[in-house]
């Protein structure tokens, strides 16, 4: 067992350059046995961190709850930052120009032969280098409800002009036929994308996304001629099929599935996941459905990795660790770190050399897993932005088929903005996100300035909330953004004394039916106005001792006004932790107006600094 867990969480703070008030804080020299690993979202901790640490004793890792945008990725290079493994699930090779040159190339590794060679060949770089590797994929297509099919005797469609057919069908008996969340940017590129995947995978749309991919950041690769019209022209086919009113960008994802589920719309847009847990949740009879073709040969599925993998390339200088690296990510890529990294969802792969075994709802598409009929989307960053801006407009109406290529493409070839963005403050100290049995520097500074800003007596952060060290230096906008998750929504209550000591239990103690709040360090509760002490049970839990103001115990009966810091679903979801919140704790709580950065930044205008940090917990006992 490892005698310290060291998480630390960064979704990182890059400076485009340095004020001179000041160093930089945090960072620690990196030894062959200490691996640092950013995670795309928290979810990961659920089930596959906690297995990586088991499987490898003698390694000591830094799991790190990043930004899930490779823009971030290229401000911590910036910063000489880049950890040892990243990940990243909104990717393209195009978003990681930035990042290739700093890599590690594992063409020739024994890892990369066990892909299906057209997946790895979509990460290829043009001089043959592979750099990412793709995890197991989500699956995307069509959600069926069979019931309602049986009920209109509908046949189960096999290509598109059935699936047409039974979208008429539906709709002439008062049913939905067809729902897709186009106010969503990954909604509207999934069914552009979907609805046109064999000229997408044709000989030109290869060697166009070949192109497209290896583009530099000037935006100088436009659509083609060939392909491109005709996915939107299949695309306003598409919507004119499935029935699409300008009104329907305004139903959200939640009233469509209500719809569903009580047998008023017939099919969604969705993932082999949404189909899985409808039917175990709610006894709905599920099918899934691919994306149709002229033929049933023609049929697809479309994909996308729940992550992409890369490594960087400085761990070559040491064998040892460029060894032990391989091995995380051998095993990361077996059949049980998959089934770890999933957490329960329904999923495929792209590795010769692991089965996953298909849902009985994913029967209708088995034809196309067995055919390779699994379309890897094409996601860069302003395909996502496009795809909403053009797919919405021609929902309105306001561009036909040939009116949307064209604007689609013009700004796809605008010169981006490379401007540098202006600075928004300076600060002069900067401070370590290294956790310790006191906490860490940087989460306490960070926390302490929010409280001191909005006025609140004592403030409680959770949910790896405070995502990066803060460095002495100028900072973004967008930067000081970085700073804070995007789960950290604040609110605040009146609270007494064995009220707090209530909300510490919930966030520290593991609970009877076996949910655990805290996995690795970096999960420990933040504060600010008073301090807390708990128990490392040595594996893997903690238990809550006690909790102090000013070391003075906490008064029952006294009243403080608390702020919280994070949103309730990143440690109640299944996903993440599965911990709700005592119901009369969370009946107390009152919205505070803004957004937490907004707050932190206007504490820091003007030439504002951070609150010093204090030593907000003592941990004891033996942590892992």
């Amino acid at each position: 067992m490892k005698k310290r867990w060291m998480a630390v969480i960064v979704a990182v703070v890059m400076l485009m350059g340095l004020c001179a008030c000041g160093q930089t804080g945090g960072g620690k020299a990196a030894d062959s046995n200490r691996i640092t690993m950013y995670l795309w979202d928290k979810s990961m901790t659920k089930e596959l961190t906690p297995w990586l640490e088991k499987q490898f004793p003698q390694l000591e890792f830094e799991f790190i709850i990043g930004y899930n945008s490779m823009d971030f990725y290229s401000y911590l290079l910036e910063r000489g930052q880049l950890p040892d493994i990243i990940t990243c699930r909104r990717f393209s090779l195009n978003d990681a120009a930035k990042l290739k040159d700093e890599l590690l190339d594992m063409s020739t590794t024994e890892l990369v032969g066990t892909f299906y060679f057209s997946y790895i060949e979509n990460n290829r770089d043009t001089d043959g280098a592979i750099k990412w590797l793709p995890m197991c994929a989500e699956v995307d297509g069509i959600v069926a409800n069979r019931d309602v099919f049986d009920a209109y005797h509908v046949p189960i469609p096999t290509n598109y002009a059935e699936f047409v057919q039974a979208c008429r069908i539906f709709e002439e008996n008062g049913i939905d036929s067809f729902y897709n969340d186009y106010c969503q940017d990954y909604s509207c590129l999934e069914a552009m994308q979907g609805c046109a995947i064999p000229e997408l995978m044709s000989l030109e749309g290869t060697r166009w996304r070949a192109e497209y991919e290896s583009e530099t950041v000037d935006g100088s690769v436009g659509l083609d001629d060939r392909v491109w019209p005709v996915v939107f022209d299949k695309f306003q086919q598409f919507l004119q099929d499935t029935h699409v009113q300008p009104g329907d960008i305004d139903v959200s994802f939640n009233q469509a599935k209500e719809m569903f589920l009580n047998n008023r719309l017939a099919m969604f847009r969705g993932t082999g996941n949404d189909c899985v847990v409808i039917n175990q949740e709610y006894g709905i009879n599920t099918m899934m459905l691919p994306y149709y073709g002229a033929t049933e040969a023609d049929n697809w599925l479309l994909t996308y990795p729940i992550f992409q993998v890369a490594v960087n390339k400085r761990v070559a200088r040491d064998a040892v660790k460029k060894q032990h690296i391989m091995n995380v990510l051998e095993a990361v890529f077996s059949a049980e770190g998959q089934a770890h990294t999933a957490v329960g969802s329904s999923v495929l792969t792209y590795n010769k050399t692991v089965d996953i075994e298909l849902a009985d709802s994913m029967e209708m598409v088995k034809a196309c897993v067995e055919r390779n009929h699994l379309y890897q989307r094409l996601a860069s960053t302003e395909m996502f932005a496009i795809s909403k801006d053009v797919g919405q407009k021609m929902i309105a109406g306001q561009y036909d088929a040939k009116a949307a290529y064209q604007a689609f493409n013009a700004q796809l070839t605008t010169p981006k903005n490379l401007d540098k963005a202006a600075y928004v403050a300076c600060l002069e100290n900067g401070y370590d996100y290294t956790f310790t049995n006191h906490g860490s520097q940087a989460v306490s500074a960070v926390v302490n300035t929010i409280r001191k800003q909005i006025g609140a007596d004592i403030l409680i952060g959770y949910s790896s909330l405070i995502t990066s060290p803060v460095f002495a230096g100028n900072y973004t906008a967008q930067q000081m953004n970085w700073l804070i998750n995007n789960r950290a929504a604040l609110t605040t209550a009146e609270l007494t004394g064995a009220q707090i000591k209530q909300v510490m239990e919930w966030l520290v103690d593991i609970k009877e039916n076996g949910a655990n709040p805290i996995r690795h360090l970096d999960q420990i509760p933040a504060a600010s106005g008073m301090e807390y002490a708990m128990r490392a049970d040595g594996d893997g839990t903690y238990t809550l001792e006690s909790v102090t103001i000013n070391a003075k115990p906490l008064e029952d009966n006294a009243t403080y006004t608390v702020a919280f810091l994070g949103d309730d679903n990143a440690l109640e979801a299944e996903v993440y932790c599965g911990c709700p919140m005592p119901q009369d704790i969370k009946a107390l709580r009152q919205n505070i107006t803004g957004k937490t950065v907004e707050h932190l930044a206007a504490a820091l205008d003007g030439g504002g600094q951070m609150e010093p940090p204090t030593q907000y917990v003592t941990i004891t006992g033996n942590m892992r």
